[in-house]
Parts: C-alpha cells; structure tokens; sequence
C-alpha cells in the first residue's frame, strides 16, 4: 500500500459511522494483570492505544509500552534537525506522552533503524518474546499487520509471533490504515471497540500534544512541516479506540523444515546420534503397545523406535517435517499436529505406554505446555513410560529452555523422574511409576 500523509485521507466520520453501525464487543481487561503495548516509532503507542494504555493504568494494570525504533526517520528533508537531534526528541516526547497516560512507566526504546525494521524482524522478535515471558494474563497491543506502513507490519507480525510463543493474548491497532483505507474493508469480524472517557480523552489528547515534533513544524523551514495534520489526528482524539483480535501464528519451524531437508542436522551431527541412542538406552522396557512422539520433525528418533513399538504415532506441526517423516516411516501413523490443541484423540483415554518429547517442549508457550502435560497425563496407561530429552542451553526467541520445560513435567500431573542423565549439553529424563517397571529378575 502506497500513501501519502499530506493528501487528504479518509475522514473520521466515515470511521464513526462504521463503528456505530456495528456491535462490536469490547476490550475486556477483567483476566489481565498485564498490558504491553509494541510501537514502530514514538506516538504510535499514543496514537493506536493511548485511551487503552490510560485505562489499564487506572485498572492498577501493569502497563509495558516497547518502542522499535527512535523515530528519526520522520522529516528525512530537514535542514535544522539532524537525524540524531530528532531522534533524542522523539525519545523524550515519549517519555512524557507515556507519563501522561500511565504516570510511572518507562517506556523501553529498542533502537532498531527507522524505516528499516522489517531487517530487523527477527531481533525484535527476539526482544518481545524476551520480555513477554510467561504471557497468561498478559495482552499484547501492537499496530495493525495490515497498517500500509512496513514498520507497523514487521512489529505487528513480531507480536502475532511473540503471541504464540509466549501465550499472550493479542490485539492490533491501525494508524495510517486510518487515513487510507475505507472503513467498510477493514476486518471487523475481529473488531473490539473501547469506548473512552471524558478523562481517558482528555489525557490522550495531551499526550499527543506531547509529541510536538509530529503535531507541529519543527521550523518555517521547508522540510520541517508539520507530519501529523489535523484530519488525520480526528482518528485519534474521537472519544473511542478500535482494535483487531487477529489471528495468532508462528510458521518458523516449518520454514527452518522447507529451507533445508535435515535442519537439525540429525542424519549427520554425533551429537544427535548420540542423543538418539542415550534415549533409547534409558527405556525401561523392551517393547511398546503404543508410543507417542511429539515432535518428531524428519523422523529421526520415530525412526530407531519403531522396530520396539507394535503402534507409533508421530506428531509434528510442520507439513515439510511430516512429509519429510512419512517418507523415512512407512511403518508409522505420522500425522501433522500442533500440540497441545492437536493431541489425538483415539491415544487420549489411558492407552499409551510411552510418550517421548524430544527437543521440542521449549517451543511451546508456558500455559500449551501445562495443557500438553495434562493431555499426556490423560493418555498414558498405568505402566505407561514419559521420556523427556532436551538441550540445556539458552533457547533465544522463545520463553522456556531445556531445564524449565523438565522443571514443569517433574511436576504434579505425571510419573516420577525414575532415571535421570545430564551432562554440559543434553538432559534426560524417564517418567514412570516404579511398581509398574519391569522385574530385573524375572
């Protein structure tokens, strides 16, 4: 989408209208202990979701606003305001919108390049995931990935990603959709509305006052004029806010799965071999009715259990992995599944005698993780075995790691850890009852 903000856009009463016509539910906060509000440049947060960072403030919410870049970008033709000078405005513009909203916050500036943060995509992935954490209770806010500007979209697809990974719920706002786009397109199947109050307004309206360098010309220069016009700050001073619950997603692994055809390097690396052979060494029994494996990517390890298996269902969520298994398994039922949402149902009434996880648990959330030890729990048989392997090291771009996930599945729910090995790079775990192992000497 190209646009200009100086052409005359979509005026506010085509928005108002729309809005009014519809019944839109609205932006629930009773389940949030937690509000983070992504931005591509300073007054974004401000703009978007400024009434609904006002609101969860006064809710006693904690309110996170992170900014992608400093804004520097924004008169590229100015003859007074070197890139560096705007940018240091723009950082303390900020601060005080943001102190207006939400008195005692911090915003967080990540100083990715303005203009250019689709490059950057992955860091700010990287960035979000790391301070969303644990996201149950937990909204996540960012612009609109339909937003006709690239560094709206890049945070947004980051937040819809970070979403996944970390649980957080997400909603999106758009801002120069705004000024472009007709209302009647927009997706407001998804829409929620806030509707703002006479104090919420008011606070907002300051807040982007605040942002001087935006809403007034930095000189009589030219190349100073103002950027914000006054058509265009009528979507934001309106006495409401409109948001998108959009869909939620996260297609790296299966892109790690189609840009190569052994990602893991798992045909190939000692280590993967070596840990392949740990897992099967440390199985209590020498044969299974029925194993699970969650996760199996190429099929590797389903490979190497399946002679002890009379059944094997291997899952993966990517469809370049299970392709890539199904091949390597004609013996198996490989089905793409995304776990916890996945499980099979016909291994979900106590019938299955081993579930292994394999390098896999971290790139869950930690609530589908919880949900996928219940779902195990639920399906393993009485003598029923849970093999759980993973590496030990710094998982970066997702919220857990090898010892948190162990940390989790030792934990009520499932058997007790009977064999247990660890050494710099790998840990292994066994999960079983004691008195349903096998007699040594029988």
């Amino acid at each position: 989408m190209t646009f200009s903000p100086d052409a005359d856009g979509t005026p506010e009463t085509a928005w108002r209208g729309e809005v009014d016509r519809r019944d839109l539910p609205g932006v629930a906060l009773d389940r949030v202990r937690r509000v983070v509000v992504l931005a591509a440049h300073p007054d974004d947060e401000t703009l978007g979701a400024g009434g609904l960072v006002a609101r969860a403030h006064r809710l006693g919410l904690e309110v996170q606003v992170v900014v992608a870049t400093r804004g520097e970008a924004s008169h590229p033709r100015s003859p007074t305001h070197p890139r560096e000078r705007l940018a240091a405005l723009r950082e303390t513009e900020l601060a005080d919108a943001v102190e207006v909203l939400a008195p005692g916050a911090t915003p967080r500036v990540l100083g990715l390049p303005d203009g250019a943060v689709p490059e950057h995509e992955d860091a700010l992935l990287d960035s979000v995931v790391d301070l969303v954490g644990d996201g149950r209770a937990t909204l996540l806010v960012a612009p609109w990935r339909g937003d006709g500007h690239p560094d709206h979209e890049a945070v947004g697809r980051a937040a819809a990603t970070a979403a996944a990974r970390t649980g957080a719920a997400l909603l999106e706002y758009p801002v120069w959709a705004r000024h472009w786009a007709d209302p009647a397109d927009a997706p407001w199947s998804t829409g929620r509305v806030l509707a703002l109050d006479g104090t919420e307004v008011a606070a907002k309206r300051t807040a982007i006052e605040r942002h001087r360098t935006q809403v007034a010309p930095l000189s009589p220069a030219p190349g100073d004029e103002v950027l914000l016009r006054p058509g265009f700050l009528a979507h934001f001073t309106a006495s409401y806010e409109v948001f998108w619950a959009g869909p939620t997603g996260d297609d790296a692994l299966d892109e790690l799965h189609a840009a190569s055809a052994d990602p893991w390097g798992v045909d190939r690396r000692w280590y993967e071999r070596r840990k392949r052979d740990l897992v099967l060494a440390a199985l209590p029994r020498e044969r299974f009715r029925l194993a699970v494996e969650v996760g199996c990517s190429t099929g590797a390890l389903a490979a190497d259990l399946l002679p002890r298996c009379d059944r094997l269902v291997a899952l993966d969520a990517s469809p370049t992995a299970v392709a890539a298994a199904r091949g390597r398994l004609p013996g198996a039922d490989v089905r793409r599944a995304a776990v916890p949402q996945d499980w099979p149902r016909d291994v979900a009434s106590g019938s299955a005698d081993l579930v292994v996880l394999s390098e896999v648990g971290y790139f869950l959330s930690p609530a589908g993780l919880d949900d996928l030890a219940e779902r195990i729990s639920s399906s393993l048989a009485p003598d029923g075995v849970v093999v759980l392997c993973h590496w030990r090291h710094e998982v970066v771009g997702w919220p857990l790691d090898g010892p948190a996930v162990h940390a989790r599945l030792r934990g009520p729910g499932l058997p007790p850890v009977v064999a247990e090995y660890a050494d710099r790079d790998v840990e292994l775990l066994v999960l079983a009852d004691p008195s349903q192992l096998p007699d040594p000497h029988a």
